[in-house]
């Protein structure tokens, strides 16, 4: 199991260019891969991003790359003529206007912006991609170490919940087949209050009692509160990208906690819903950061 937070950074170096790649990435309900890449290597695009997603399931990746010649690059050495010429000019004309000779030294050309440059050639993206990809494939290893390294720390706070959570429907099973006993002794008790005696042979009020019993019967919802747990486990003790299944179960195992809370009609079994939502919360919290 991995998070989707996580970060790596990894360089490499070729007889040409020296390649340094960062890669971040945070939560987001899909993979969404942003590069930097300059116009010239467009075409490295795809392959990068399938390079990534072969990893990545979920979240938002960011790549930084920064690429620059390496010492031993072959670069053309420019000289711009008609700019030298036009600060010879200005010297002599600074000359002429003092009335002493002014001789422009080599350091004045050195000093003077775009005379002497270095030409570097356009990227060439095969020459690129020797540099960039291995660089990319280390920062990606890294990435997905810290994701597993937190997805595991995520993994065992999940578990802890959950097995709150498990306790407290423990307690809510115990309790099932005592519910639709204490409601049916609170119906008597309170026709007794009233002086009103039951007529078991009234069939409607037979058919009435039969109906309470079953809107206040929350055996199938406990049964399927446990089943969601179990299964919420197993996805945690898997290998596959789980954040939308356990997101899924979360919705379950609230709309269960939810149904036995207005049927229930029992403040022993409503406070511990009320508990095993509070952990359910903190779990959909996490599960949110999970790939």
């Amino acid at each position: 199991m991995q998070s989707m937070t996580g970060f790596g950074r990894a360089e490499h170096a070729t007889d040409t260019l020296i390649a340094r790649v960062e890669i971040s990435s945070v939560n987001r309900k899909q993979a969404d891969i942003v590069f930097n890449l300059p116009r010239e290597l467009t075409a490295l695009d795809a392959p990068f991003r399938k390079l990534i997603l072969e990893k990545v399931s979920r979240g938002r990746v960011n790549v930084n790359l920064q690429l620059e010649r390496a010492a031993s690059a072959e670069q053309s050495f420019q000289i711009n003529f008609t700019k030298a010429l036009a600060l010879e000019s200005a010297f002599q004309q600074l000359s002429n206007s003092l009335g002493r000779t002014l001789e422009p030294t080599a350091s004045d050309f050195l000093r003077a912006s775009d005379i002497f440059s270095f030409e570097e050639g356009g990227l060439n993206p095969e020459e690129a991609r020797a540099a960039i990809e291995p660089a990319l494939t280390g920062a990606l290893e890294k990435l997905i170490a810290m994701r597993k390294s937190e997805g595991s720390d995520l993994k065992d706070d999940l578990l802890a919940r959950l097995e709150i959570i498990e306790q407290h429907a423990t307690v809510i099973g115990q309790a099932t087949g005592q519910v639709a006993t204490r409601q049916r002794e609170l119906l008597h008790q309170r026709l007794r209050d009233q002086d009103i005696e039951l007529d078991l042979n009234d069939e409607r009020l037979v058919k009435e009692i039969a109906l309470f019993a079953e809107r206040v019967d929350i055996s199938e919802e406990t049964t399927r509160l446990t089943s969601h747990i179990s299964r919420f486990r197993e996805y945690l003790s898997g290998n596959d990208a789980v954040g939308r299944s356990l997101d899924f179960l979360c919705q379950e195992l609230n709309r269960e906690l939810n149904t036995i809370g207005s049927k229930c009609n029992d403040a022993g079994i409503a406070q511990n819903v009320v508990n095993a939502k509070t952990e359910l919360e903190k779990i959909r919290e996490q599960v949110q950061n999970i790939e």
